[in-house]
């Protein structure tokens, strides 16, 4: 363990951030990073519990109590080695992951959790600063062909664990840069791509190809897959939840993803006709989640007149619901940076119409009050509050609704089976479909989840397909069930 005291003497300590007035002229990160000797302290704080539940949070089988060890003890490279040994890119989820191993720290029943994300965070960046992160490419090569058609977290994972095993990888990215919706669906003032850029560099030097621009299926024939020994489908999720309310056809009402995406490309040299722009605009963004958040940061940044943000659920409560005890994922209310940077937050409300003028533009949302009835062995009913209707100025509707599942063009010209969710079918822990020699991970097999289980499942799967193609494999697997996604 760390300090065997520790966890007495030292409160928990986050980042600081810059400030919102500073850091919203910018799409730069704005984290202040904490001393070594904070970080230290932090590590020092791990109690090495008897049974580390720590671990049942991380869908990624993180050795927790061991790397905060180290970094207690300063060993940083010891701790790197430790924290690489399960997890490929923790300069990602050290950004990105909203810490589910944290909810289930022991200390937290009692004090704040330990800051396992930061300390994370603190390790791999530290490494890349020292150089300890070098290529390593395989000795030798089975002369087995792969192609990984995604090059999200899932795609990447399953791509380096495949190349660590000798085979050939040859990562196919419909997008004109490496990294899925990590390159271009999260903002840059959460994670920027040098991140990504640098990474993907090892992985380039390690000996694994990518191709830019493919579309399987579309742009390229997936006849042209016939060549390869195995196929790992890592498309994600990317079916955009919209509504079915009067009006949503109207110009400024816009799908969130779009609006992110075109940002991040913009800050990048990419030319975009038309940008949707929040500047000097009432802007609503409908969806409480991460990708809401995101799209208040952004339209903040872009200079919106109001931001305001619709939740059709209630408020969560301040601290955690005994409806979820520890150490289960908690149903708390999660008030971002960006919450901080200026938005209105608005519980149990429901659009009920989109306004336009002659022309066709958003000018305004009708909305009305509900409540969820709740009635044993049912679902909860949606109910809505008689006499309850307002109207809310709006000229940008941006619509954070997560999605419905992946797309299906690959399924349907490689005859891959969905499941009863719409996802491609593939047993967990086996990843394999119903075709032997193609194999899917990630969002496309799961659904909507975290970068966590994105990382994980890449992970799991490339280990299937060494198994499936030497009939045996010496990459690591973490054990466990099928956890529901968060």
């Amino acid at each position: 363990m760390g300090k065997i005291t520790g966890f007495k003497e030292f409160k928990r300590k986050d980042e600081s951030y810059v400030s919102v007035k500073k850091r919203v002229t910018n799409y730069k990160e704005f984290t202040v990073p904490l001393s070594d000797k904070d970080i230290k302290k932090q590590g020092s704080r791990c109690m090495d519990c008897g049974i580390p539940f720590c671990h049942s949070g991380c869908p990624l089988g993180n050795l927790i109590p061991d790397f905060n060890h180290m970094v207690h003890q300063g060993e940083w490279k010891k701790a790197s080695w430790i924290l690489h040994s399960t997890n490929n890119f923790p300069e990602f989820t050290g950004r990105l992951c909203p810490a589910p191993c944290e909810k289930a720290c022991v200390l937290g029943i009692i004090e704040e959790p330990i800051s396992i994300e930061n300390i994370e965070k603190n390790i791999v960046e530290k490494a890349f600063k020292k150089g300890w992160i070098k290529p390593q490419p395989p000795e030798k090569r089975t002369g087995k062909k792969i192609a990984v058609i995604g090059s999200g977290p899932a795609g990447l994972a399953a791509a380096q664990q495949l190349n660590r095993a000798g085979h050939n990888v040859v990562v196919y990215e419909r997008d004109d840069e490496i990294g899925g919706l990590l390159r271009y669906g999260i903002p840059n003032f959460k994670m920027e791509k040098k991140i990504i850029d640098r990474r993907v560099d090892i992985l380039k030097k390690e000996g694994i190809s990518f191709k830019l621009n493919v579309n399987v299926g579309v742009n390229y024939k997936t006849s042209n897959l016939k060549k390869y020994d195995a196929i790992v489908l890592c498309g994600g999720s990317t079916e955009k939840r919209s509504l079915e309310t009067p009006g949503i056809k109207a110009n400024g009402v816009v799908q969130a993803m779009d609006f992110l995406s075109q940002q991040t490309k913009v800050l990048h040299g990419k030319k975009i006709k038309n940008q949707i722009l929040a500047t000097d605009k009432n802007v609503i963004v409908i969806g409480g989640g991460d990708t809401g958040s995101d799209c208040i940061g952004t339209s903040n940044r872009q200079g919106a007149k109001s931001v305001r943000n619709f939740e059709i659920m209630p408020k969560p409560p301040g601290q955690r619901s005994p409806s979820t005890p520890w150490p289960y994922w908690p149903l708390q209310l999660k008030t971002s940076s960006s919450h901080k940077e200026g938005c209105d937050r608005n519980w149990l409300i429901n659009t009920k119409k989109f306004i336009t003028d002659e022309k066709g533009n958003l000018t305004g949302l009708m909305t009305i009050g509900v409540e969820w009835k709740i009635v044993p062995n049912e679902r909860p009913r949606l109910v809505e509050i008689k006499g309850s209707e307002e109207v809310f100025k709006c000229e940008l509707a941006l619509l954070a609704l997560g999605f419905t599942g992946p797309e299906k063009t690959l399924s349907s010209e490689l005859g891959i089976e969905l499941d009863n969710r719409s996802n491609y079918k593939a047993k967990y822990g086996k990843y394999q479909t119903n075709i032997p020699n193609i194999f899917t991970a990630g969002d496309m097999r799961r659904g909507q989840s975290l970068i966590v289980w994105a990382i994980s499942e890449g992970r799991e799967a490339a280990r299937q397909v060494d198994i499936f193609l030497m009939g045996d494999s010496s990459l690591p697997t973490k054990e466990g069930g099928d956890l529901p996604s968060l």
